[in-house]
């Protein structure tokens, strides 16, 4: 009688398909997961990094705006010479005569406040 092996080398190199193509699936798993943790953290970088720029001009714009602001009181420093003009037409009228020293230190009071 002979004994017959059931497929010796085939069954051997079938093993090893199985094996390396498991192998082969799992390691494409594991490369799958790093590529995309390393790209959630690459999102997440950029997002920071975005939030900081947006905090950065939001920072500047309030800053200008308090600039701003705080440029808009001299407006009023420029009705002084106004007032100046006004004081010293009316002590020309008064030098020229045209009015009287009580009329000057009314209109004077009245434009003083």
């Amino acid at each position: 009688m002979m004994r017959r092996r059931r497929g010796g080398v085939v069954r051997t190199v079938g093993r090893t398909a199985v094996v390396a193509g498991t192998a082969s699936a799992v390691a494409g798993g594991v490369s799958a997961r790093q590529t995309k943790k390393f790209n959630e953290g690459q999102q997440q970088a950029a997002a920071a990094q975005q939030s900081a720029y947006d905090q950065g001009l939001a920072d500047s714009q309030a800053a200008a705006a308090a600039a701003a602001a705080a440029a808009a009181p001299p407006a009023p420093v420029a009705a002084a010479p106004d007032l100046m003009a006004q004081l010293t037409q009316l002590g020309q009228l008064h030098d020229q005569g045209v009015l009287t020293d009580a009329e000057f230190a009314a209109q004077k009071a009245k434009l003083l406040g």
